[in-house]
C-alpha cells in the first residue's frame, strides 16, 4: 500500500517513513525541501514538489497509485507565525486544502494529521484533555485548528476518515542513529541544550524562572519522535480497520521542567550546560502536559522511548555523530 508523507523530510516525517517502511507500507515522500533534508528521506521515493501546486499533486496521486496520505507538512515556529501570519495561513491551511481536493478528485479517503497542542492555547486544566476548549493564542496554532475543522466538514460531506494527532513536544532521535534532529533556525529545548554544552551556541536561554511549578521554569511534555512515529503508523492501521475519525492527544503525561532538561543533559554529556535567565515570552504557558489515555485505548498505543534520559540519550548520540546536526557524517 503506497502512502503519500507530505513534509517527509522533515524531523518527524522521516522518523514516521521509517517506521511505515518497517510495517510493510510503501511510503512515498513529497517535499519542496524549504525546510527538510534530502537526506533525511531514506524510505520510499522523494519527489521534490508543493502543496501549492495542485497539478503536481494531481502527478502524484496518479504516477504513484497513492492510497492513504500522512500529512505533516506546514511551517511550525510560533514567533515566526506571530512576524507572518498570512505566510503560515497560505502554507498550512490553504495548501492543506489543496492536498483534501487531490485526494478527493483521486478517491483517496484515509488522512492521518500532524496536528499540535498549540490548539488549546493557554490550558484551563492540566493534564489536557481532548474535550478541552481550542482557543489557540498564536496563528500557528491557529492553522493547525482550521485544517482539523476542514478535516470535520470534509469528513462530514466527502466521506473523509482522518485522525488528527495533537503533539504536545517532540524530542529525541533514531535509536539507530540513522535520523535526528536538524531544524534552521534550531528553538527545541534538548538540541539547544546540548549545543551549549558542545560550546556550538553561546549559552542556553531560560525564559522565565517564576513560574508556578516547582523550580519556577515552564514545564513541558517531552514525546520521543519514535513514539510519534509508531502512533502515526497505529493510527493509519486504526483507521483501515474501519476505526471512526476522531483526534488524539500523544504525550506521556508527565512534565519536565527547563532545568530538568539542562540537569539531564549535563548528566549524559559530562559537560557543563551554560544558562542565561531571561524574561518570560509572552503566551507561554507555566505547564502543558497531555492527557494522552484515548490514544491508548484507541490505537493501542504507548509510549516506549520517553523518559527523559532516553530523550536525551538518542538525541546526544545523534547531535555528537552528525556535527551539528546535518547528518550522519562519513
Amino acid at each position: 500500500m503506497k502512502v503519500l508523507i507530505t513534509g517527509g523530510a522533515g524531523y518527524i516525517g522521516s522518523h514516521s517513513s521509517k517506521l511505515l517502511a518497517r510495517a510493510g507500507y510503501e511510503p512515498v515522500v513529497l517535499d519542496n525541501l524549504s525546510r527538510g533534508h534530502r537526506e533525511a528521506v531514506r524510505y520510499g521515493a522523494l519527489v521534490e514538489g508543493d502543496l501549492a501546486n495542485r497539478n503536481e499533486l494531481d502527478r502524484v496521486f496518479r504516477e504513484h497509485c497513492i492510497e492513504a496520505v500522512m500529512h505533516f507538512a506546514a511551517f511550525a515556529y510560533v514567533g515566526e507565525s506571530m512576524e507572518q501570519p498570512g505566510l503560515y495561513f497560505q502554507n498550512n491551511v490553504v495548501n492543506s486544502l489543496n492536498l483534501l481536493e487531490a485526494m478527493r478528485a483521486h478517491g483517496v479517503r484515509h488522512m492521518v494529521f500532524s496536528s499540535s497542542c498549540a490548539t488549546y492555547g493557554n490550558p484551563l486544566q492540566v493534564p489536557i484533555p481532548e474535550s478541552h476548549e481550542q482557543r489557540p493564542v498564536n496563528p500557528y496554532g491557529e492553522s493547525k485548528l482550521f485544517v482539523e475543522r476542514l478535516l470535520s466538514w470534509y469528513g462530514r460531506i466527502h466521506g473523509l476518515c482522518w485522525v488528527a494527532l495533537r503533539y504536545f513536544n517532540a524530542a529525541g532521535a533514531d535509536p539507530e542513529g540513522e535520523l535526528g534532529e536538524h531544524h534552521d533556525p534550531e528553538t527545541h529545548l534538548i538540541p539547544r541544550a546540548i549545543d551549549a554544552a558542545l560550546g556550538l551556541i553561546p549559552q542556553l536561554d531560560i525564559y522565565g524562572t517564576d513560574y508556578d511549578t516547582p523550580d519556577g521554569t515552564a514545564v513541558r511534555d517531552y514525546l520521543h519522535v519514535t513514539d510519534l512515529g509508531r502512533a502515526h503508523v497505529a493510527a493509519l492501521q486504526y483507521l483501515l480497520g474501519g476505526g471512526s475519525s476522531c483526534a488524539l492527544n500523544l504525550g506521556t503525561g508527565t512534565g519536565h521542567s527547563v532545568r530538568e532538561v539542562a540537569a539531564m543533559v549535563e548528566q549524559i554529556s559530562a559537560r557543563k550546560v551554560p544558562v542565561r535567565e531571561a524574561p518570560r515570552r509572552a503566551g507561554d504557558p507555566a505547564c502543558l502536559v497531555a492527557e494522552a489515555t484515548r490514544a491508548g485505548a484507541l490505537l493501542n498505543w504507548q509510549p516506549r522511548h520517553s523518559t527523559l534520559q532516553e530523550l536525551v540519550q538518542t538525541a546526544w548520540n545523534w547531535r555528537r555523530r552528525s556535527g551539528n546536526g546535518n547528518g550522519p557524517q562519513a
